[in-house]
């Protein structure tokens, strides 16, 4: 399985849900980078993804988006292949 990497904030609810989503997947482990915590990593986040909104998910080098991205992309069928693919 790939690793996942998730930009988030420690209060965000959407962040909560694309958590959940993926480990309803079988991601065992989410690297999260919380930039309410750790600000310099916004402006990472900014400059990496061109978004200032959490959560924003990256599967391998793989940009998702933010949850509603991650769920349209598990609603088309997509979600499993992306994380399972080497």
């Amino acid at each position: 399985m790939k690793k996942v990497v998730m930009y988030s904030t420690v209060v965000c609810p959407y962040c909560q849900m694309a958590e959940r989503l993926l480990k309803s997947r079988g991601v065992e482990t989410i690297e999260k980078i919380l930039i309410d915590r750790e600000p310099g990593r916004r402006e990472e986040m900014m400059t990496r993804t061109g978004r200032r909104t959490v959560p924003q998910v990256y599967i391998g080098e793989t940009h998702v988006g933010g949850y509603d991205d991650l769920s349209a992309l598990d609603r088309q069928g997509g979600l499993v292949p992306l994380l399972e693919s080497a």
